[in-house]
């Protein structure tokens, strides 16, 4: 398989380094931090303009029709900033509306989505539970003409001034999809408190909350997990971007830092460990780029490419940050230095979607094969 990038590709991948390095720097991102808004309005509206938010959706709603792919690419570079806002998930609420959504509903949401007017979050995971189809507890059911959810989620990024919600439930027993507006009755968002400070989570509460049965999408239980994998390979890209700079900074600071008259990076033992850490890096983008090639593709590998993908970088990613922490000192772990918050992104990113257990424990039922669950 070939891992280069095309030239669109390429350009796609500087124009948004650019953009971030510009308008997001690390300052920005330190003094948004404390702030309780989810996006910065004007990084969004930059953000809009370069068509990040219709990247994934198909041209006819004002989309540009690219793959599992490109996105990637964009949410690395938004790992490796540090950057905040809903593009990763926006992209997968609007990937899974316009693949199984009724068409109304596709006409009706999308185009808001592709143009960056709206955002839209997915409110998945639910207290306690595993991030699998098999930690869902909310329910639905239908009342008429009408369907009634019911049931709480937790980490659902961004959707404080979230448009729209994606909401996966038990209707029937069965899980399925259901897009809900965030303004409907009997929906409750509130801020989490949780370790990574550049991104915003949120609990989300369904109480009684009825919508159109137009609302709900198509495809069941194997459309969700393919979200799953969309969000995972996602979420893998992000933290390929945040172990990236991790290695840049750690290389930055063993260049420069003195000790015993020499640049501490010229000891061996600080170079192994950097090496250690290069290795995690060039395993993790070559795990990720894979993925997300295997799952345009639609290839026959493409769920057990995730899992691997998933539960490396879910390990790999805090085994980074640990040599990072080391190898930088006490400093790293202080407030003034941003090492810490890569820190924090890196650990945040290790659970998001899944942690390397679930993975694992997926990719092994997946290479047993049916016959072993029989």
């Amino acid at each position: 398989m070939n891992f280069d990038l095309s030239e669109e590709q390429d350009m796609l991948r500087e124009a948004s380094r650019d953009l971030l390095s510009d308008r997001a720097p690390i300052e920005h991102v330190r003094a948004w931090a404390d702030r309780d808004e989810d996006v910065d309005p004007e990084v969004w509206r930059l953000t809009a303009d370069l068509g990040w938010p219709g990247l994934g959706l198909p041209e006819e709603y004002g989309g540009a029709g690219q793959g599992l792919v490109e996105l990637a690419l964009v949410a690395e570079e938004i790992g490796r900033a540090l950057g905040r806002g809903p593009f990763a998930p926006t992209g997968i609420v609007g990937r899974a509306l316009a693949a199984a959504g009724p068409p109304e509903l596709r006409a009706e949401v999308l185009p808001g989505l592709a143009a960056g007017s709206d955002w839209a979050a997915w409110a998945f995971a639910e207290p306690r539970a595993p991030w699998s189809l098999d930690g869902i507890r909310a329910t639905a059911r239908t009342d008429g003409d009408a369907i009634v959810l019911d049931g709480v989620k937790t980490t659902v990024q961004d959707a404080g001034g979230a448009r729209w919600l994606l909401t996966t439930a038990l209707h029937d027993g069965v899980p399925a999809s259901f897009l809900v507006d965030r303004a409907a009755p009997g929906v409750t968002v509130r801020r989490q408190q949780v370790l990574d400070l550049t991104r915003s989570f949120h609990e989300v509460r369904f109480k009684g909350v009825r919508i159109p049965r137009t609302r709900r999408l198509g495809g069941g239980p194997a459309e969700i997990q393919r979200c799953l994998d969309e969000a995972s390979v996602l979420r893998c890209a992000d933290a390929l971007g945040v172990m990236e700079r991790m290695l840049e900074l750690t290389v930055e600071h063993t260049t420069s830092r003195v000790q015993f008259g020499r640049p501490i990076g010229t000891f061996q033992a600080v170079k192994h460990a950097c090496a250690d850490m290069a290795l995690l890096v060039h395993g993790a983008r070559a795990a990720t780029a894979y993925a997300a090639m295997a799952v345009d593709a639609d290839a026959e590998d493409a769920e057990r490419a995730v899992c691997a993908a998933a539960s490396y970088v879910a390990s790999g990613a805090p085994e980074t940050a640990a040599r990072a922490l080391q190898l930088h000192g006490g400093i790293g772990f202080t407030w003034e230095h941003d090492l810490h918050l890569h820190l924090r992104r890196a650990r945040a990113d290790s659970v998001l979607h899944g942690d390397a257990a679930v993975h694992r424990d997926r990719l092994c039922g997946l290479l047993r094969g049916p016959s072993a669950k029989a």
